[in-house]
Parts: C-alpha cells; structure tokens; sequence
C-alpha cells in the first residue's frame, strides 16, 4: 500500500497527538522490555507542549491524522534524539524513516555533527531499525534498571 505523509515541526495545537502517540508506543515499548515506570509515560501534554517550545519536535502526518513523532535537543555540536514514535498501525510504511532522515538533514543545517540515542538493547526490533539509520552502539547503560543501549550516529 502507498502512503503519502507531511513531515512537519510540531507547534502546541500538536501537544494533544503527540501526547497520544507516545502513550501508545511507550506502553508497548514497556510491555516488550518488562518495564512499566518509563519517563515518556509520565509526560504531560503540557511536557510535551513546553517540549514544543524549547526543543525541535517532528510529526508525521497522514490524511490530516499525526502517525510518528521524535524529539530532538541540540547542544552545540550535539543532538540527542528522543520520544521516537510511529502509530502501531502504521508502522513498516517507511514513516520512521522519513523522520530520521528529516531529522538528519535539520540537524546537518543547524552545524550538528552527531546525534545520541538510548533505547532497550533487548529490543531487537528498534536496535535493528536504529542500525540500519547509521546508528552504532557507543555504550550500555543499566541506570534505570534495565540494559539500554546508547547509540550514536556521526552526521556528514
């Protein structure tokens, strides 16, 4: 099936999908790794309205319907990607794709050399995905109670 999607910077109308999205995704993402206390899950959408305002905040849009977001927070040189999400039901139609590389090509315009990650090194679906957008394992980390892997991806 072909899909075509708009992939925008979020403003705060936005705050409310994105919101939903996450909880979806981050509920599954929990399930998958055995971890119910994740901080995505605790946001707000006022969270993810001040996120709006301070960060860089992608959608993906389909038919007028938010499907995927990610976050990004640019120190200097750096980036740190986070709350990646696409809707279950729309997933392996190149949606998150299309972020990361909207994503790269914003921060390669903002003189931003790499961007960090984490994710559950035990979810192989997300480590396999986050592999094949350029990203490597630079460390794991267990500071909340589970093996997360911080990935690293250099930028050109």
């Amino acid at each position: 099936m072909f899909y075509s999607f708009v992939i925008r910077r979020a403003v705060e109308s936005d705050a409310a999908h994105v919101f939903s999205i996450l909880q979806q995704a981050f509920q599954e993402y929990g399930r998958t790794i055995g971890q119910t206390h994740l901080d995505a899950l605790r946001e707000t959408i006022d969270d993810i309205r001040r996120a709006i305002a301070e960060k860089t905040v992608l959608i993906a849009i389909i038919d007028n319907e938010v499907v995927g977001t990610l976050r990004l927070e640019i120190r200097n040189s750096t980036a740190y990607l986070s709350r990646f999400a696409v809707c279950g039901n729309r997933r392996g139609v190149g949606i998150g794709e299309a972020l990361m590389n909207t994503a790269d090509k914003y921060l390669i315009s903002q003189g931003v050399r790499e961007v960090t990650l984490h994710t559950a090194s035990r979810h192989t679906a997300l480590m396999r995905f986050y592999y094949c957008q350029g990203f490597f394992v630079e460390a794991i980390e267990t500071d909340r109670g589970y093996h997360r892997a911080r990935l690293k991806k250099e930028l050109a």
